[in-house]
């Protein structure tokens, strides 16, 4: 038996070409691979013993060769394929163990072009796509933990055409990821990110309960890393809806740095927000804007959890609690609660990927685009419209109400009064509809909304939403501008005595 061996992550590589060798394996290996086994004192035999052929062009061409990839490929439950093999000396390769030259790790160090070439790999790949199509006959190995077992099946002979078919899924699935990063990286520099082809690749994190409904499967893909180094179940099982829902609240929680920031969603938009001097702080006020939505939500947290939010929370039904971290103490209340879910990062803050592109599916596809973010300066560069210059509270309700409604389904306003969310208007057909729903909502909770900023998404088509604003007692107001209209928006700003700034920047979210 044959075992090709040619790694660029070696981790383990030497304990796993031992283990082959003692189960009757003779090795071959190519380049730094082979000197590292030789090192180890594991015998092997050099790529070009086999090929008749030396490595050339500075180690582009070793492997792709017919001793190669005819000792993986031919049928063994073949004879016309046996006696070729033999006429040929080509001799069996039972298993491949290879993974790819690290682009990613080159294009995430470097621009040099020609560097990043070179780290393209193309017999890696050929190797691996030869050995997964003979999965009958040959076992592929791309990924550094299947070793342990891989080598236990091959002692325990329980390497079943199963188990080398999940393999060989894997394969073609590693060459697919690795080929569509390469196509994309190419288009970002070359065509804007935009190429003929598009390609969106996820690593599967785990299976969620089920999809939006019973009757619908579903999973958790991660692009990167996010999930698996930052995503802690505590307890409970995640939904595909939580998963949404998590996301949203942990994008609004964490838009203001380390500040201590609680935001509760519920079905996708938010229905409380705060940011006071302790966490406990937070979650009251936000637990005002909307009590009643908030039973069953999901909670994003800022910060560590502590016993006293847990004992506050314990007081209603909430779904979902995502946060930095818990406590000991309050993990302990929090999980009395038998149908909450708890989940974590790890961390002091809640952290963000920060993905760079997002995407919508459509009948037939999907729309693609560069990721939407207000940025850090956009709220203090906004032009004062009025003679009223607001306050420095004012201007922080403005930031607040401002970066909420960015992520807040359109149509949307958000009213924030001492840095608490009072009210939210959202996925309306009509931005009066929507300033007229928060509105009427805070007014059944006995909510007052007088002296608060207001934000919109884009820019007020008319100065009615300046009226709807003034009756409820608004006294700033931040906006992207760019209507036609708005110089009669900021006469009727003006006319009631109120700040009005524009951001010049539109963030629809539909």
């Amino acid at each position: 038996m044959r075992a090709l061996i040619s790694v660029s992550d070696k981790s383990g590589v030497e304990n796993f070409a031992k283990e082959l060798v003692n189960l009757g394996y003779e090795i071959i290996s190519t380049g730094g691979t082979y000197k590292k086994l030789v090192e180890a004192g594991i015998k092997a035999i050099e790529i070009d013993e086999i090929t008749k052929f030396p490595e050339c062009f500075e180690g582009r061409v070793k492997t792709l060769n017919p001793y190669i990839h005819g000792g993986i490929l031919h049928r063994r439950d073949k004879q016309s394929h046996l006696d070729q093999a033999k006429e040929l000396n080509v001799e069996a390769i039972d298993l491949v163990c290879v993974n790819l030259y690290p682009f990613k790790a080159t294009i995430e160090s470097t621009d040099d072009f020609e560097q990043i070439i070179e780290n393209i790999d193309i017999g890696g790949p050929a190797m691996v796509r030869s050995a997964a199509k003979n999965f009958d006959s040959v076992l592929i190995v791309t990924d550094v933990i299947d070793y342990d077992d891989v080598l236990n099946r091959l002692k325990n002979n329980t390497n079943s055409i199963d188990f080398r078919r999940d393999l060989m899924i894997k394969a073609f699935s590693h060459t697919a990821a690795y080929d569509s990063m390469i196509a994309n990286y190419m288009n970002k520099r070359f065509n804007n990110g935009f190429g003929e082809k598009q390609f969106i690749v996820g690593s599967k994190v785990f299976d969620t309960r089920y999809g939006e409904n019973p009757h619908q499967k579903g999973a958790l893909y991660q692009f990167d890393t996010h999930f698996s180094d930052k995503f802690k179940v505590l307890k409970g099982e995640a939904s595909f809806n939580n998963i949404g829902d998590i996301s949203g609240a942990a994008k609004i929680a964490s838009a203001f740095g380390s500040q201590n920031a609680v935001c509760i969603v519920k079905h996708g938009n938010p229905c409380g927000f705060a940011i006071k001097d302790t966490l406990l702080e937070s979650y009251n006020e936000a637990l005002k804007c909307d009590p009643i939505s908030a039973f069953g939500g999901v909670v994003a947290v800022n910060g560590i959890v502590e016993l006293d939010l847990a004992i506050k929370m314990n007081e209603i039904f909430l779904e979902v609690v995502y946060a930095a971290d818990f406590t000991t103490e309050a993990l302990e209340e929090l999980s009395k609660k038998k149908r909450i879910k708890l989940f974590s990062q790890g961390t002091k803050k809640l952290e963000l990927s920060n993905d760079s592109f997002n995407f919508k599916i459509v009948d037939g596809g999907f729309v693609y685009q560069d990721s939407d973010k207000v940025q850090d300066d956009e709220v203090i560069n906004a032009k004062l419209q009025t003679k009223k210059e607001a306050t420095t509270q004012e201007k922080k309700d403005m930031e607040i109400a401002y970066k909420i409604a960015s992520l807040t389904k359109s149509n949307c306003v958000v009213y924030v009064k001492n840095s608490a969310m009072v009210a939210v208007g959202m996925g309306m057909t009509s931005r009066v509809d929507a300033a007229k729903a928060a509105l009427r909502k805070a007014e059944d909770l006995g909510i007052d909304v007088s002296g608060s900023a207001l934000a919109s998404e884009a820019f007020f088509p008319f100065r009615d939403s300046i009226d709807a604003a003034k009756e409820a007692g608004v006294s700033c107001v931040i906006e992207p501008g760019g209507s036609i209209r708005d110089d009669e928006v900021i006469d009727a700003a003006n006319e009631y005595g109120m700040s009005l700034y524009f951001s010049g920047t539109r963030h629809f979210l539909h």
